[in-house]
């Protein structure tokens, strides 16, 4: 069983982005042989990075990333769930990813996000650098979500059908791609 994790990139009071992630995981869970699960970065409470270390040394002081760290490390594959902030990721998201390295390398990563302008599309072409430099390996299809078409009154979520096919080949990339990467996992 592949196990893919859904991480929710925002903790802004009154997001809309679990609404997202929980979508994201539902779709998910209808692929044959993965396991999804949604992380919600909140619930992690992690301050601006603090480690005294590099996480490339992988040695964590703090109990607030060895936890983070054993969450990451459970899974085989990503798919990243983000709203675009002024033409970015936001910073939380970015933080929670700068806290580890190895956790997240050789193993794929999807990408789903929503915005007021292009559906958060600048947000992910920012995350894309971030992740392949973390060794995780983009796949191509991804899902942007417009705050005016795809929520109604910029608050409740509701996709339209095509978005459901591309993230179900979102899903099925990653799947491949976790796959492919697992020897690389192992070594």
């Amino acid at each position: 069983m592949t196990n893919i994790g859904v991480i929710l990139g925002s903790t802004r009071p009154g997001r809309v982005g679990h609404q997202v992630a929980e979508w994201v995981a539902k779709q998910g869970s209808q692929h044959d042989g993965i396991n999804v699960e949604v992380v919600d970065i909140k619930d992690y409470d992690l301050p601006v990075f603090d480690e005294p270390q590099s996480p490339l040394f992988g040695s964590y002081a703090h109990a607030h990333t060895r936890q983070w760290s054993t969450k990451v490390a459970e899974f085989d594959g990503y798919v990243f769930v983000t709203p675009e902030y002024n033409r970015s990721i936001p910073s939380a998201l970015k933080n929670a990813i700068d806290y580890l390295y190895a956790e997240w390398n050789n193993k794929a990563a999807g990408f789903v996000s929503y915005g007021s302008n292009v559906g958060g599309a600048r947000a992910v072409e920012h995350l894309r650098l971030i992740t392949a430099g973390l060794q995780l390996a983009g796949v191509r299809t991804q899902v942007s979500l417009s705050l005016a078409t795809d929520f109604a009154a910029f608050a409740a979520f509701t996709p339209g059908d095509r978005h459901n096919a591309m993230l179900h080949q979102l899903f099925t990339e990653v799947t491949a791609w976790t796959d492919a990467l697992a020897p690389l996992r192992r070594a």
